[in-house]
C-alpha cells in the first residue's frame, strides 16, 4: 500500500541549532546542511527536539527555519520543528515555515498543559487546516507527559495534509495499530529502534546520530529497502552503541553536541538549562567513538 507522506520515507536527520558565544551560528548552520546535502540526506529537521527549540527567540526560531530551506535550495527536503504547547504559536510557526518554503512541518505533541485526546486532535486539526504543506505529529510522550493515543492518530489520518507520525513511543504495538489502521507514513522517532519499526512497515527515521553519520544511516535503511535483511541486521548492530548513548548518556542534545565538538563540527555550545556532559559522561562518550571509529 502506498502511503500518504511515502516522499519523506529514509533519512531524515534532526538537526542541532549550532551556537557560539550566546547566538545562533548561522555559518555553522549553513555548513551542517551542506553536510547533509553532501551525504545525500532524504531530508532536514530543523528547531526540533535536538535543535533547543525551547530555548530559541521566535525571531531565532524563524530564521533558522528560513536559512535551513534557503540554504538546502531543493537538494534536500526540510521539514521544519513548529510545534508548541500553544496553538496559536504552532499555527504562527507553521504558516512561517509554510510561507518560507518548508515541505513539510514537523508539529510535537503539545508539552506541558496534557490536553485531552479531543484537545490533541483540534490542535493538529486546526494547524493542518490552516497551511498546504504536510504535517507530521510528532508523538514523544516522555517529552510530552502525554500519548497521543493511536486512535486519536487513526482520526487525525483523515485530515488530508496530516501524512506522517514520527513515532517516539518506544512501543511497537503502538505502530503497529497505526500502520494497521492507517495510511501514514511511520517514521521512527529512536535511532535504535529504525530497524525494528522499518520491520513492521515504518519507512524511514527522524535520526539523532545522523547528524556526524548520515551515510551510515542511510546504508541502514536501504539495505531493509532492498530486502537484505542480514546487511541491515549487521548496521544495526554497528550502530546501536552510538544510538545508545546519544540518547542514554544525557538528555539530548546533550550528547550529539559533544560528540560534534569531539570531532570539529560543532562548538558544542549547549543554552541553559541544557549543560554540558561531566567528565565521566565525556570518557564514555569518547570511548564510544572511538569504538566506532571516528576517532
Amino acid at each position: 500500500m502506498k502511503r500518504k507522506g511515502s516522499e519523506f520515507a529514509d533519512l531524515s536527520v534532526a538537526m542541532i541549532t549550532p551556537f557560539r558565544d550566546g547566538s545562533v551560528d548561522y555559518d555553522a548552520l549553513r555548513r551542517q546542511v551542506e553536510f547533509q546535502v553532501d551525504a545525500g540526506t532524504k531530508c532536514l529537521c530543523p528547531v526540533g527536539t535536538t535543535g533547543e527549540s525551547p530555548t530559541l527567540s521566535h525571531e531565532e526560531h524563524e530564521k533558522v527555519i528560513s536559512e535551513v530551506v534557503q540554504t538546502a535550495a531543493g537538494r534536500s527536503k526540510v521539514m521544519a520543528g513548529t510545534g508548541s504547547n500553544s496553538t496559536a504559536e504552532a499555527l504562527r510557526l507553521t504558516r512561517w515555515a509554510a510561507k518560507e518554503g518548508a515541505d513539510a512541518a514537523l508539529v510535537v505533541a503539545p508539552y506541558y498543559n496534557k490536553p485531552t485526546q479531543e484537545g490533541f486532535y483540534q490542535h493538529y486539526k486546526q494547524v493542518a487546516e490552516a497551511v498546504q504543506i504536510p504535517i507530521c505529529v510528532y508523538n514523544i510522550p516522555g517529552r510530552a507527559a502525554k500519548n497521543i493515543e493511536p486512535e486519536t492518530i487513526c482520526r487525525l489520518a483523515e485530515v488530508d495534509n496530516i501524512t506522517m507520525v514520527k513515532e517516539a513511543t518506544g512501543q511497537l504495538d503502538q505502530a503497529s495499530h497505526i500502520l494497521a489502521a492507517t495510511d501514514l507514513t511511520v517514521l521512527s522517532g529512536d535511532d535504535s529502534l529504525t530497524l525494528p519499526l522499518m520491520s513492521i512497515g515504518g519507512e524511514g527515521v527522524i535520526s539523532v546520530v545522523g547528524n556526524i553519520i548520515p551515510q551510515d544511516m542511510i546504508q541502514l535503511v536501504h539495505a531493509h529497502q532492498q530486502s537484505d535483511i542480514n546487511r541491515a541486521i549487521q548496521w544495526h548492530h554497528k550502530l546501536f552503541p552510538l544510538c545508545r548513548d546519544m540518547l542514554g548518556l544525557a538528555t539530548n542534545p546533550i550528547p550529539i553536541k559533544i560528540a560534534m565538538k569531539m570531532l570539529g563540527r560543532d562548538s558544542g555550545d549547549l543554552r541553559l538549562p541544557m549543560t554540558p556532559l561531566d567528565s565521566a559522561g565525556e570518557s564514555k562518550l569518547q570511548q564510544t567513538l572511538t569504538g566506532y571509529g571516528l576517532l
